[in-house]
């Protein structure tokens, strides 16, 4: 990159030894200021590093303050004494003539690597905590990972293809946002969710392979991983099955993964049932970073369990190795005030202290050495062991533990990648009426072996999606997609819709079916958690530039915000105040 300008010659951050002696010209904001008489120091901070001026007390540039955006010229000279913490330590610049282009206030945030600041005033002051190293390099890494899959998609003859943002509003699901019309009184555009009804469009249109860097919106509640406005890479293709499509997007992730952290990996990615994963991690995005399993009670500690008096229908043991020491009564103690809120009376502990099993539930046991081959335990091993009548919620119990075990054990190698494919999850769910709605959308695919169930068992149908997930985060979703207009109103029926909704609702859409649809699926990444992934953040705001707060607030520029009542009345609005 050629950084040659009227305003500077080199970044501050690219200069090395090997300029000793060169007249260079640089710009920056002052991150430090040192005097020591005779001598005053300068850090100088451009988006590329920190480089270290010195100037002359006798050239007066005392009145340089922190933050100010400044010009210098000068001589590039090898310290006396190396900084090994900058990568410019072995040099600084001899300033010989220094222009003031901007002067600034008392800075509300430490602008460095790490900052006093809470969330709050990082938000307002955005502009600010964007100068910061560690958000300069997250923000740009973010960058890095689209150019990557831009240059991926090209390769492989994907059409960067941009979809509506006034769109249809869709009731059910997540909530729209929705844009009232100025012409048309009382109509609503809705944002997108996802371009999911377009790609399918593109696909039947003839396109192949699409792709898109898409701007979707929820109406929802925020969470650390979650925000109204987001990114997605969204992609669909046609004519390849769901383990030819799976194949090429594992190389993409793998050229993002190549290109933006330097590591190989490992393909093809595990692949993992929503059944398998549930059974053994507790999780359909489990982290596959540890090998703490599930395991399904043996024996006798199903004999013990009834013996106690309190058995329920599912019993399953986590087996912590080692953990004998670490695991206090403090600890079982935090660990059962969190599972009696989900569901679980208590835990069950049992120790192998020795050859012998210890803890106050060992008296119901009357099989320890069968019990301890079992489950494969050592001297030093604890089992934690729950019982529930509802399966799916204790091995979610049981996989929230599942985690807080392994921060307990230390077990997590946090420079180790583990990525999954979660694969073959039920087409539908059950909403708290006992009404079928979709576990994924109403426009994925069942099994082609599945198909006959629709008429008879539809909650027993298994989905072709899948999800992808990367350290314990899903990183994206996708699923082949119905393609043939009978299958699609036959789903949309057992969705509780009629003729008139369905209609009403996705006629436009199903129309198209009318003209030779292609076989086609697609997934969407989340660009955000990606780039949390690869930056090793786990708060989504750090690697979006201008995020909201949990309450929904930009705090920058304070949104949401009245509007002027005449602008009120061209959209045809009315405020209803609450008293």
């Amino acid at each position: 990159m050629n950084n040659v300008s009227y305003y500077r010659s080199h970044l501050n951050g690219q200069l090395r030894l090997r300029h000793v002696g060169e007249t260079v010209k640089l710009v920056g904001w002052v991150q430090r200021k040192r005097n020591l008489g005779s001598l005053i120091f300068l850090d100088l901070r451009d988006y590329s590093g920190i480089v270290q001026l010195m100037l002359d007390e006798k050239q007066q540039f005392a009145d340089v303050k922190h933050e100010y955006l400044i010009q210098v010229e000068g001589i590039v000279s090898r310290k006396d004494v190396p900084n090994p913490a900058l990568a410019t330590g072995d040099i600084e610049i001899k300033v010989q003539s220094l222009h003031i282009l901007n002067m600034s206030d008392v800075s509300p945030l430490i602008i460095d690597d790490v900052t006093d600041a809470g969330e709050d005033i990082r938000l307002k002051h955005r502009y600010l905590d964007l100068r910061r190293q560690p958000m300069q390099q997250t923000i740009r890494i973010r960058s890095k990972i689209m150019n990557v899959f831009h240059r991926f998609f090209e390769k492989h003859q994907f059409v960067n293809i941009e979809t509506p943002l006034l769109t249809l509003s869709t009731p059910g699901g997540a909530r729209d946002f929705l844009v009232p019309s100025r012409i048309h009184a009382g109509s609503f555009y809705a944002l997108p969710q996802s371009p999911q009804i377009y790609k399918q469009l593109l696909m039947i249109g003839g396109f192949d392979r699409y792709y898109q860097i898409a701007r979707c919106f929820r109406d929802e509640d925020l969470r650390a991983d979650r925000q109204p406005d987001f990114t997605q890479i969204d992609v669909e293709a046609s004519f390849l099955t769901q383990d030819e499509f799976l194949h090429l997007m594992e190389e993409a992730i793998a050229e993002v993964f190549l290109e933006v952290k330097g590591m190989t990996i490992s393909r093809p990615f595990v692949r993992l049932t929503y059944q398998e994963a549930m059974e053994s991690f507790g999780s359909d995005k489990p982290d596959l970073r540890f090998d703490l399993k599930i395991q399904e009670a043996p024996q006798p500690l199903l004999d013990a369990y009834q013996t106690a008096g309190f058995a329920g229908s599912y019993t399953r043991v986590l087996v912590l190795p080692a953990a004998l020491s670490l695991l206090t009564r403090k600890i079982l103690d935090e660990w059962t005030t969190f599972v009696k809120p989900l569901g679980l009376k208590g835990l069950v502990l049992l120790k192998n202290e020795q050859g012998t099993l210890t803890g106050s539930f060992a008296k119901f046991v009357q099989q320890p050495t069968e019990l301890f081959a079992a489950l494969s335990m050592k001297e030093g091993d604890v089992a934690i062991a729950a019982s529930h009548d509802d399966r799916l919620q204790l091995l979610a119990i049981l996989g929230l533990l599942r985690l807080k075990a392994a921060a307990l054990l230390n077990c997590v190698d946090i420079n180790n990648v583990a990525i999954a494919w979660m694969t073959d999850f039920p087409l539908f769910d059950k909403n708290e009426k006992g009404q079928l709605v979709s576990a994924h959308h109403p426009f994925t695919r069942p099994r082609d072996e599945d198909i006959p169930l629709l008429d008879t068992h539809p909650e027993r149908v298994i989905a072709q999606a899948y999800d992808l997930v990367i350290n314990g985060y899903e990183a994206g979703g996708g699923s082949m997609r119905i393609y043939d207009q009978a299958m699609q109103r036959r789903i949309f029926e057992l969705l509780g819709m009629d003729d008139q909704a369905i209609e009403r609702k996705f006629g436009w859409f199903i129309q198209a079916f009318h003209y030779g649809t292609p076989p086609h699926g697609g997934v969407a990444f989340g660009l955000d958690r990606l780039t949390m992934i690869l930056t090793g953040t786990d708060n989504i705001k750090d690697v979006i530039a201008f995020p909201k707060n949990l309450k929904m607030i930009g705090l920058l520029e304070g949104t949401p915000s009245p509007v002027e009542p005449e602008q009120l009345t061209d959209i045809h609005v009315e405020v209803k105040h609450e008293k």
